[in-house]
């Protein structure tokens, strides 16, 4: 038998292992925090046309009413702050009563707040440092770890024993900070840290880890400013010179999801772009 022969069969069995290994979105249950708007609306939308349900978690109730109403009856959602310990407990119950479980989370809610360390007016104000990461960072250590919980008692959804996928979201900032933002930066760059330590932690639960660190996207507040905001942005891109698209997210979120080779890992979603000090 020459060796092409040989090796062919063996690696299309390899493949079809490897095709039963990958989580489908198709009914399985997301909480997305920042759900009503922007990127984790996108994630939802996304996630609905493939046959996931969705929780959506966020602090403006009327417009979680709203994105609700659009996405249908597979979606459900639940007001309250992400660093807040009992309103995520609540909404998780919430989930699991009315979809039975959790299987993935986006942990796309968050904040800016931009502050020099020491300005015109004195040093920045601990409080706004304190409250950039409280949101950034810790809520989405207390929305994860509780997510990871409920996760970790799933039954096995592939041939790897795979019980859940947690996605969280930090941002460019991590890397590129720029002037006024050590608040903002600190907090994202600390999603970006504990990645991969809490994937080694949760490992044997079967749950993955992944963050994406996204560029400058057209959100809603990106998509009222002017030109003389927009455009120094798009010219610091490589490629494509424009904004992201939040459904170019949402892809990337899928991706992660049914790409269960993929953990541990932080990937820039950016267009190339390296923000300048300021």
């Amino acid at each position: 038998m020459d060796t092409l022969s040989f090796c062919v069969p063996h690696l299309t069995k390899s493949y079809e292992l490897t095709a039963l290994s990958n989580m489908e979105l198709q009914n399985k249950t997301a909480f997305i925090t920042g759900g009503a708007s922007g990127l984790g609306l996108a994630t939802a939308r996304n996630f609905i046309s493939a046959g996931a349900k969705v929780m959506l978690f966020d602090l403006n109730e009327e417009m979680l009413q709203k994105a609700a109403a659009e996405l249908g009856d597979n979606a459900i959602y639940h007001a309250g702050d992400v660093a807040d310990e009992v309103s995520v407990a609540a909404a998780l119950e919430m989930a699991k009563e009315k979809f039975g479980t959790v299987h993935i989370n986006v942990n796309s809610a968050g904040i800016g707040g931009a502050a020099r360390t020491v300005g015109k007016n004195g040093p920045m104000p601990l409080q706004k440092f304190e409250h950039i990461v409280r949101v950034n960072l810790i809520g989405t250590f207390n929305v994860l770890r509780l997510c990871a919980e409920v996760m970790q008692v799933n039954d096995p959804v592939t041939a790897d024993n795979e019980r859940g996928v947690i996605i969280n979201v930090a941002s460019i900032a991590a890397f590129d900070g720029q002037t006024g933002q050590a608040g903002y930066a600190a907090s994202k760059g600390g999603i970006v840290s504990m990645t991969l330590p809490i994937a080694r932690d949760l490992a044997k639960r079967g749950i993955r880890v992944n963050t994406i660190a996204p560029g400058v996207f057209e959100t809603p507040l990106l998509a009222s400013a002017p030109d003389e905001v927009r455009d120094p942005l798009i010219a610091i891109t490589q490629f494509p010179k424009r904004l992201g698209n939040p459904e170019e997210f949402a892809d990337q979120v899928a991706q992660i999801v049914t790409c269960s080779y993929l953990n541990g890992e932080t990937i820039r979603l950016d267009a190339g772009i390296r923000m300048p000090a300021l």
